[in-house]
């Protein structure tokens, strides 16, 4: 259950959360055509800072833009909201969510001349899969669903509608018992989880999923970033299932997941069955430049 905080910013201006309404008609509710982003905030010793904001709103236009829907904002207003949100709801952490939709007018499955319309809202929001699987690995199944086809879903959108694969995969998962999905793609080879990208370490080397069919994930491209600067190996090649059950270590990135170890999936346990040295060391850095503490990445955040 979300903890409501006092504003959420709707098409240019703040209003109170409990008023934050859309009619039941708004067409992206009937046809899921709606980008999104998942943002967060985080406090450090100095202060809080958003991670990575112009990467997300950036991406957030893209989202728009292949979804055909013309932003009435710029980029810059954009990023200013995102802002203002977070100060007027007194958040120094917390979860940032813009959403891009088509409101009130025609139905159907042409939208004709319907509004666009922008809202930002943030809240509290702490580790997406648990304190525990954070700290000790989480357990995953391969889904019985399969993920996107690049003719089937446009990919590199954030695309509200796309997640309903992500919500029958995870509601398949969580009544198995497991706590999140793998899923493949339409050849059979691993794509992502119902929310995140997927690494997989073998031998020192990092393995990730290439940009075929999964969604260009911001959290991922800082990870093979900060993988690099370590001089660890990391290739972008697509891989099996069983590759996975062989893998030394395997984790799982996303704004909501951040770094998150995965210890078993199908019944198998990934190498020790703890989460492995790659993953722990990237992961410490990980929550150290979100935590402003890494000067070499002061570009990354967004201090508010």
């Amino acid at each position: 259950m979300l903890e409501p905080v006092d504003k959420i910013w709707m098409d240019g201006k703040l209003v109170p959360w409990a008023e934050a309404n859309v009619h039941i008609l708004t067409h992206s509710l009937h046809y899921g055509l709606a980008a999104f982003e998942g943002i967060r905030c985080y406090k450090g010793k100095s202060g809080s800072a958003i991670f990575r904001l112009q990467e997300h709103v950036d991406r957030l236009f893209d989202s728009a833009h292949i979804g055909m829907m013309e932003m009435p904002y710029d980029r810059k207003q954009i990023s200013e909201a995102i802002v203002e949100t977070v100060r007027a709801n007194r958040l120094d952490a917390c979860y940032i969510r813009p959403l891009v939709y088509i409101g009130y007018g025609a139905m159907g499955v042409h939208p004709g001349d319907n509004p666009i319309r922008v809202a930002v809202a943030a809240w509290r929001w702490g580790a997406y899969l648990g304190d525990e699987a954070l700290a000790n690995g989480m357990r995953a199944r391969v889904s019985s669903f399969t993920r996107h086809h690049v003719n089937v879903s446009m990919t590199r959108g954030k695309i509200s509608g796309y997640y309903v694969n992500s919500i029958l995969a995870k509601r398949e998962a969580k009544a198995d018992g497991y706590d999140e999905a793998i899923m493949l793609d339409p050849e059979g080879y691993v794509a992502e989880g119902t929310g995140e990208n997927i690494f997989i370490v073998r031998r020192g080397k990092i393995k990730t999923t290439p940009l075929t069919s999964i969604l260009e994930g911001i959290t991922r491209n800082s990870i093979i970033d900060m993988a690099r600067e370590r001089n660890i190996s990391v290739t972008e090649e697509r891989f099996t299932r069983d590759e996975m059950y062989l893998a030394d270590e395997v984790f799982v990135t996303g704004t909501a997941a951040e770094l998150t170890p995965v210890r078993e999936i199908d019944n198998r346990r990934i190498g020790t069955g703890k989460p492995g040295p790659i993953t722990l060391a990237l992961q410490k850095a990980f929550f150290a430049i979100v935590r402003g503490e890494d000067p070499a990445h002061e570009s990354w955040i967004t201090r508010i």
